[in-house]
């Protein structure tokens, strides 16, 4: 990681066309490697449905806090900008 953010670093004014492909192709190789770990793990699909369902709470819960509190900053803004 360090070495790629000195690379980073030294080639910050060149423009690097592939790069963001690469990445992308990483990303989707890592969660295609991260499912196949999770599918072979006997304990994880015994437990499936209770998971599946305690990841839906939480990412529901996160998301609407997200909203409510973006709303929240919303109206704080819009208040300030009107004085």
């Amino acid at each position: 990681m360090i070495a790629g953010i000195g690379l980073g670093f030294l080639l910050r004014n060149h423009k690097i066309r592939f790069i963001q492909g690469f990445i992308i192709t990483l990303i989707w190789l890592l969660l295609f490697s991260l499912g196949l770990e999770i599918g072979s793990d006997k304990n994880v699909i015994a437990q499936f449905g209770k998971l599946g369902f305690e990841a839906f709470i939480l990412a529901s819960a996160g998301t609407l806090g997200s909203v409510f509190f973006a709303k929240l900053l919303m109206n704080f803004i819009q208040k300030k900008q009107k004085k």
